[in-house]
């Protein structure tokens, strides 16, 4: 049976009168719809001549933050290997901002400079970004967060983060011998991703029938290198016989730099797999390293903004992504 204009139009979700304007080419359509009829007009075998798609860009925004970061420059490194693989039509837009301004975020998210068929958001949990999201799906763009969820309106791709922080309470009771304080790390009470590491982590070590190590407190360290490494040494002089350190986020840097240096063994739990880490899981300074597998998730992402629009008939399946656990044995 020959598809016809109301078919094509309930697939590409638009309308009629759109649909029969773009397969007619009379113009007036914006590219990303024209993307969606086009893509839909093809999956029903549509007989007839397709327009020409040269005319229109499909501009797909990658919004990040803290480009100097180790996690978010493999993040953003893997989304450009993405883009070079794309069609010429699908364009990746990768833009950075300010995580400690929320409100430019939500403006940026709100005021495109240009015109743009999807959004992918990785940024901090704040409630103007929160609202930003939720007005940009009401209003009909597929949008997907990375890393950190802000708006249950939007999809996420990430890991299960009260899951990994469970994990790193398992990892420390099982490996670490000694009994005795665990000083905890993260960014700050700003990504929630973080939170729910802090709760997974406390949550199984208070759960212990007979714990051995007790979580003396939580500091924050904003991701930096220079104050984690002021708040970790702040807490060896406050507890001289401190036996592990978890480390939720990053700035792994100094911290290594510092247990390197101590007289004894300190057992080390943190996350990202980079040259550095690495190289303190070899050296014996650390002892588990987790990785959120940022490619990963990049991939995962475009593909859902590429299916939302139309231009796959592949099925994404979104569960979390599975973080792996690299030790000394398997680096």
């Amino acid at each position: 049976m020959k598809p016809t204009f109301q078919m094509i139009a309930e697939r590409a979700g638009v309308g009629r009168a759109t649909a029969e304007r773009v397969l007619n080419g009379r113009g007036g359509v914006r590219p990303e719809k024209v993307m969606k009829v086009v893509a839909a007009a093809r999956a029903l075998d549509w007989p007839g001549r397709l327009p020409e798609l040269h005319r229109g860009i499909l501009r797909i925004e990658i919004l990040l933050v803290r480009p100097d970061s180790a996690f978010y420059t493999r993040l953003t490194r893997s989304f450009q290997r993405i883009a070079a693989t794309l069609d010429r039509s699908v364009q990746l837009i990768i833009t950075h901002l300010d995580e400690s301004d929320p409100e430019a975020i939500a403006r940026h998210i709100t005021e495109a400079k240009l015109p743009r068929a999807g959004l992918v958001v990785a940024a901090p949990d704040a409630g103007p970004v929160r609202d930003a999201l939720k007005a940009a799906v009401a209003a009909g763009l597929p949008v997907v967060q990375v890393v950190e969820r802000i708006a249950d309106e939007a999809d996420f791709v990430g890991i299960e983060n009260y899951s990994v922080g469970r994990t790193a309470g398992l990892m420390l009771s099982r490996m670490c011998a000694a009994g005795g304080p665990v000083l905890a790390l993260c960014h700050s009470g700003t990504y929630e991703g973080h939170r729910a590491r802090m709760r997974g982590f406390s949550d199984y070590l208070t759960a212990l029938e007979a714990p051995r190590h007790h979580l003396i407190f939580t500091a924050f360290g904003q991701d930096s290198r220079a104050l984690n490494a002021r708040r970790l040494n702040e807490a060896l002089r406050e507890w001289p016989d401190l036996v592990a350190v978890y480390n939720a986020g990053g700035g792994n840097a100094e911290l290594f730099d510092i247990l390197s240096r101590q007289k004894r063994h300190i057992f080390f739990v943190g996350h990202e797999l980079t040259d550095t880490s690495a190289s303190a899981l070899r050296s014996g300074v650390a002892d588990v390293i987790f990785d959120q597998l940022p490619e990963a998730q990049a991939r995962r992402a475009v593909n859902i903004v590429l299916a939302r629009l139309g231009l796959t008939d592949l099925r994404i399946d979104n569960p979390p992504i599975r973080f792996t656990t690299v030790t000394a044995e398997n680096i």
